[in-house]
């Protein structure tokens, strides 16, 4: 590793210090984590009802959170209505497109990832891997419970209900899936199924800017 290098991976790993250090106030975590798994935009009214806080402070704390680059901002009239009298457009946020990671000391997980999901793939090891996954989500202690919802949202799929359609507004595999998309999505399928036992019907129905799988829940339930 060549000196420039070795410093822009220091800059890298301060960066990344930097912004989930701004996740340290509690507050700001729990606006983070409401607007990140709601599936449109959220008003900063709405946000501080949310957290119990004033909407001066929610303000502060969402304004931060794009700062650091986690939120992403928006104008909008959210009483709907258009024209003279409408009002002004107000601030909305939604989840920041990305993700960062930090590890101490820095560990290359996601390097080790895109080895092994090139081997399979070009190994045409699909059906084997779909089968593993199957089987690690149904031997999962949360396998077939009644709250799938929670279990989903603890694996960080951000669940979230569109009319019958259980959707899923976060796709932890979100970088193999760009590079490896049938290979890691026909996983991700399968570990959804054994995760379901059965009990809902989960298919390739993606959500934008989301996880690639929806569910809905099985008829003979």
């Amino acid at each position: 590793m060549t000196a420039e290098d070795a410093a822009n991976s220091a800059d890298s790993a301060d960066s990344a210090f930097a912004v989930l250090g701004v996740l340290g106030d509690p507050v700001r975590r729990r606006l983070y984590r409401h607007v990140a798994a709601d599936p449109g935009e959220v008003g900063r009214d709405a946000a501080a009802e949310a957290v119990g806080v004033s909407r001066s402070l929610a303000a502060f704390h969402l304004d931060k959170l794009v700062e650091a680059g986690l939120l992403a901002v928006s104008f909008r009239r959210l009483s709907g209505r258009t024209g003279p009298g409408a009002g002004r457009p107000a601030k909305v946020y939604r989840r920041a497109e990305g993700e960062h990671t930090v590890s101490v000391p820095p560990r290359s997980y996601d390097a080790a990832g895109r080895l092994l999901a090139e081997v399979v793939e070009s190994a045409g090891l699909d059906r084997e891997l779909q089968a593993a996954a199957r089987a690690a989500g149904a031997a999962d202690p949360g396998a077939g419970a009644d709250d799938l919802v929670e279990v989903l949202r603890d694996r960080g799929y951000q669940p979230f209900w569109e009319g019958g359609t259980l959707r899923l507004r976060n796709c932890p595999f979100h970088t193999l899936a760009e590079e490896f998309p049938a290979l890691v999505c026909g996983m991700n399928l399968a570990l959804i199924e054994g995760l379901a036992s059965g009990q809902w019907a989960p298919a390739m129905d993606p959500c934008p800017g989301g996880c690639c799988v929806a569910l809905s829940k099985n008829k003979s339930h």
